[in-house]
């Protein structure tokens, strides 16, 4: 596994430091920040057909809806191993438990957040309802970071908290594709975005291999690889993604459909092991390249929406944060608890019931994706303004969860050398 401050500036840096920025520009300046978020880099408008053919792209849209689908088509790539290849992390029984406190981390949250807001009245409540997803998101690259640190990189709440994390992950993007779409759904467009990836898969993986079947050097898939690489998969994620945004869903889960469809390993090594920078199917080449590109979109996310003024805090942050802090742990104890125990599923080896609080208290981070549910969840105003800014107070959950190692007396198990 990476060192932790490899790790760190690996997959996290660029996204702090680009929040960070956008808070101090937001609370420092408001006006010009706002007005580089919304800096438009493309106006057209064909003469004669004003209204109908007019079209805008902001430097919002551009990170929001268009570049972070090479984001969540990552995330998508770590799903995917883990539930399709023989040795996944979310396959047999090792991950019946962590599946149990996955639907835990997300029901307990969402309870939390609505009943909270029944509480506070039904002004409230019809103002803040429909944001009761963003509590449910568990930030993987965080969540990894702070439980290395609560737990040691060698122990095995590590791993439970990662195969909670994937799990999550592949429960948000549903979420964000149901319950979220981006405009007035139109689901016939689905079916080119269905089609790119069955034409990509057939005429670029299937068919290659097929002809192959009975050449051992395999001269037509190694063709295909060497002359044609990632373009076709590159051309039909574009098309997919015209697709999911014709489709009215949100266009950044746009590539989603196209990592089946890309050749990949027959096995799996984990989530942000290190071995798998010697592993060389096209499917983890590409996220390989696909690397620091990322970064770089992460660090234009963060700048482009934790841009919150303080003044802006309000019902929806401590709904938000009540929801991350409360129900994530109690969600991921009882539920895990409800697996180990009653069910007799049994919890890995090593590991405590009582270090399900804890753990529960390092995937209260939401940050990321809890952002990003908060910006399609609510229009631009002072409610979605709210609910970020309890996205982004999340990282106390970090504090607590530490705190929590410390009562609950986790004893810190590093990585044999």
């Amino acid at each position: 596994m990476y060192r932790v401050w490899n790790f760190l500036t690996n997959y996290s840096l660029l996204l702090i430091i680009g929040a960070i920025v956008a808070l101090i520009w937001a609370n420092t300046n408001p006006i010009s920040y706002h007005h580089f978020v919304d800096y438009i880099i493309w106006d057209y408008s064909p003469i004669g057909h004003y209204h109908d053919g007019h079209r805008t792209l902001t430097l919002h849209y551009l990170v929001n809806d268009i570049l972070m689908a090479l984001f969540f088509a990552i995330a998508a790539k770590e799903v995917w191993e883990a539930i399709i290849l023989e040795n996944g992390s979310l396959r047999g029984k090792k991950a019946a438990t962590p599946l149990f406190a996955t639907a835990g981390g997300m029901f307990g949250p969402i309870a939390v957040y609505l009943g909270m807001a029944m509480m506070l009245g039904s002004d409230t409540y019809n103002a803040v309802a429909n944001g009761w997803a963003i509590p449910t998101a568990t930030d993987i690259a965080f969540c990894y970071l702070v439980g290395r640190l609560v737990f040691g990189a060698g122990h095995p709440a590590v791993s439970f908290l990662l195969l909670l994390a994937i799990a999550d992950d592949a429960a948000g993007l549903i979420i964000l594709a149901i319950f979220y779409p981006s405009g007035e759904l139109a689901p016939e467009w689905l079916l080119l975005s269905a089609g790119a990836a069955l034409l990509a898969y057939l005429v670029f993986n299937w068919l290659p291999g097929k002809l192959d079947a009975d050449d051992p050097t395999k001269a037509k898939a190694t063709w295909v690889r060497k002359n044609l690489s990632f373009w076709p998969y590159a051309i039909a994620g574009c098309i997919s993604w015209y697709g999911f945004m014709r489709s009215g869903l949100h266009p950044a889960l746009g590539l989603l459909p196209i990592v089946p469809a890309i050749p990949h390993a027959d096995r799996a090594f984990g989530f942000f092991d290190q071995a798998e920078e010697h592993v060389h199917d096209l499917l983890n080449t590409m996220e390989h390249a696909l690397k620091h590109p990322v970064e770089v979109v992460l660090f234009f996310f963060g700048l482009l929406n934790a841009g919150v003024e303080f003044s802006a805090i309000g019902d929806a942050t401590w709904l938000v944060l009540a929801g991350l802090i409360i129900g994530k742990p109690i969600g991921i104890f009882l539920f895990g608890w409800l697996a180990a125990v009653p069910l007799k599923l049994g919890m890995p080896e090593g590991l405590r019931l009582v270090d399900l609080v804890v753990i529960g208290f390092v995937a209260a981070i939401g940050f990321t994706v809890s952002l990003f549910v908060a910006t399609v969840a609510f229009e631009a105003g002072p409610v979605q303004d709210a609910a970020k800014m309890g996205a982004l107070f999340s990282f106390a959950a970090a504090i607590l969860s530490i705190i929590a190692g410390k009562v609950t007396k986790v004893e810190k198990k590093e990585l044999e050398v």
